[in-house]
């Protein structure tokens, strides 16, 4: 299956050898070798995470021009996940995906991509002077969250803007919810243009049979993948993906460059190496284990009343085209208590922290690092919640259409950087929005930077406020007020 010996760790055993050579540092960083930590800060962490703490020499490489056991190592993940080139990003998947934009679209260009992309994705368009053409990803209205973009929906897209260079999508959604991306990577190609894929929550999919495929599996071009958030690689670890005819590997290194810090962690970046090596040589097992417990805790949730946890009956609706049973999201509607009460009764009452809330829902990420008593707890804690709550309030109601897209009449970089006033929302009709306006459930812009504000955004947020959902993106929190383009 491999080309190269996953079970080599070369950055770590270039550490490791540093750390065995008892090599004086006159190198920074200052606290050398941890002598000069604070020592409570110390006695916590034990010595050997400072040992490693270094900067950039001849024996332990340089991410910006890796010629050593950084290079080596990223050439074991390119063959772990059957990439032409990968990439470290050790200032996350937000700048990985900043950087994947920027490696394909320039200014002037014109990107398709989903309405409900994060804000890294409009961070990169501002970066690149892309204008962003929005496809609406489905929603469901019961949970209350958006699943992905159809490949029809991307087939009519790119009908309607032929000038467009580039096609980003989301998959899977932070929920597990996977769209058809192989025929959406087949549509994208017919155009002769790449696509691009935010895989943050994906980085697991290549290695079990019974998980959604990976992007790099379906033919993506290019993408990004969170290995902090469920592998276990440490938190800000991301990795990008690179296969493609249509991507210059070279000026994805440049944009990276750019864009990442010239004093990388190599505690982060030994992490992303040994991560590798252990999802490439047990991830099916591990898997195996996560994706069991998964369906264990889903099954037994099923039961509680007031309670429930989507699984394969959601299957071949709008968007759903696979699921990743690791994610487990658990609506409450039923219960009459929003995700966020839930989220603070698991939070202070059980000790149980959860991954988000939103308005119907709590989401927990299951991983190989979970354990049935773990997983007992929750069970047993939803079990009291269910007994509590259950029949005092009434079900909480089906989310509210969302406004058509409106017109965008600048690109976000030039909204983004020009004079602005505030102004009462009910005033800024038909003028430029310089911020976002969007409900959390389901993380679906209504506004744009950029765009024009119409009456029907207006009121959809008003009718919004008035159900009690959360609207966010403005700087004013109580969302009265926006800033414009002046």
């Amino acid at each position: 299956m491999y080309k190269l010996n996953q079970n080599e760790t070369p950055l770590l055993d270039a550490l490791i050898e540093y750390v065995n050579r008892e090599t004086i540092p006159f190198h920074v960083p200052g606290h050398k070798k941890g002598i000069g930590i604070d020592e409570e800060f110390k006695k916590f962490m034990g010595l050997n995470p400072f040992k490693i703490d270094v900067t950039v020499f001849k024996l332990v490489d340089s991410l910006h021009h890796p010629t050593g056991p950084i290079k080596k190592a990223q050439e074991l993940a390119a063959d772990a996940y059957g990439s032409d080139a990968a990439f470290f990003s050790i200032h996350g998947t937000s700048g990985a995906i900043q950087a994947m934009i920027m490696s394909v679209v320039n200014e002037g260009d014109t990107i398709i991509i989903p309405r409900n992309v994060h804000k890294s994705v409009t961070a990169g368009i501002i970066l690149s002077g892309a204008k962003p053409v929005y496809m609406q990803p489905e929603l469901d209205k019961k949970l209350g969250i958006a699943h992905g973009v159809t490949p029809d929906t991307v087939r009519n897209t790119l009908k309607e803007h032929p000038e467009a260079k580039a096609v980003l999508i989301i998959n899977p959604t932070y929920y597990g919810v996977a769209t058809d991306i192989k025929s959406i990577a087949d549509i994208v190609h017919s155009h002769n243009i790449p696509l691009i894929v935010d895989e943050a929550h994906g980085p697991h999919l290549g290695f079990n049979q019974n998980l959604p495929i990976s992007a790099m599996e379906a033919g993506a071009d290019i993408c990004a993948q969170s290995t902090h958030k469920i592998i276990g690689a440490l938190t800000q670890c991301s990795l990008l993906q690179v296969k493609s005819k249509y991507i210059d590997i070279n000026r994805v290194h440049q944009i990276l460059s750019l864009l990442q810090t010239t004093s990388p962690s190599y505690i982060l970046m030994a992490s992303l190496d040994c991560a590798r090596r252990q999802i490439a040589l047990n991830g099916t097992e591990l898997l195996d284990k996560a994706i069991e417990l998964s369906n264990y805790v889903r099954k037994e949730i099923n039961k509680i009343p007031g309670f429930y946890c989507f699984g394969d009956e959601i299957l071949n609706t709008p968007g759903v085209f696979a699921l990743d049973p690791t994610k487990i999201t658990i609506t409450c509607r039923d219960l009459g208590i929003t995700g966020y009460d839930l989220d603070m009764i698991l939070s202070n009452k059980y000790h149980i922290q959860m991954e988000l809330s939103d308005l119907y829902s709590v989401l927990a990420v299951g991983s190989f690092g979970d354990t049935k008593d773990a997983m007992d707890k929750l069970i047993n804690a939803l079990k009291e919640i269910s007994d509590e709550f259950l029949g005092k309030s009434d079900s909480k109601p089906d989310f509210l259409d969302i406004p058509n897209i409106p017109e965008l009449k600048l690109i976000p970089r030039a909204a983004f950087n020009s004079d602005k006033i505030s102004l009462p929302l009910k005033e800024s009709i038909n003028h430029i929005s310089s911020e976002f306006l969007m409900a959390y459930p389901p993380g679906i812009p209504v506004l744009c930077p950029g765009e024009i504000i119409t009456k029907e955004i207006i009121d959809y947020v008003e009718d919004l406020k008035r159900v009690g959902l959360y609207v966010q993106g403005t700087e004013d929190p109580s969302v009265e007020n926006i800033k414009v383009v002046k």
